[in-house]
């Protein structure tokens, strides 16, 4: 039975978004996944979506998948690029991934107008300011 199921604790994982500039010195905002343990976690998929109210109206963005082969110890990984259109959302990021073949799982929710310069921290292992969620 459901209630008898104790899933492992996801702990120094974190989903970061950070604002960058691209090739042509242009702003543009990217989604991390960071791995702050002293262990590499494998098989990792990420699913990503945009749900709430916008202009009165219930609004979701489309649900988009990632594959990450592996991340190694203290790394990260660039998930996916975020337009600031959906800054107004809830953005959640549901990582799933591997750790000496036991399974983890943990949804991280940005809720909206979380995502703005006056809640940046510095990034640990990126060194760049963005919002992070652990």
């Amino acid at each position: 039975m459901k209630k008898d199921i104790s899933p492992p604790l996801v702990e120094d994982i974190a989903v970061v978004i950070v604002k960058e500039e691209n090739e042509t010195n242009e702003g543009e905002w990217n989604v991390y996944l960071l791995n702050l343990k002293n262990e590499t976690i494998e098989g990792v998929i990420v699913s990503s979506k945009g749900y709430g109210i916008y202009n009165n109206e219930e609004v979701k963005t489309s649900t988009l998948r990632h594959f990450i082969d592996s991340v190694s110890p203290k790394n990260f990984a660039k998930i996916e690029p975020v337009i600031e259109n959906v800054f107004g959302l809830n953005n959640e990021y549901w990582v799933s991934f591997f750790i000496n073949k036991t399974m983890y799982d943990k949804k991280y929710i940005f809720l909206p107008e979380t995502i703005k310069e006056e809640n940046f921290t510095l990034i640990p292992v990126i060194n760049k300011k963005g919002v992070m969620i652990k």
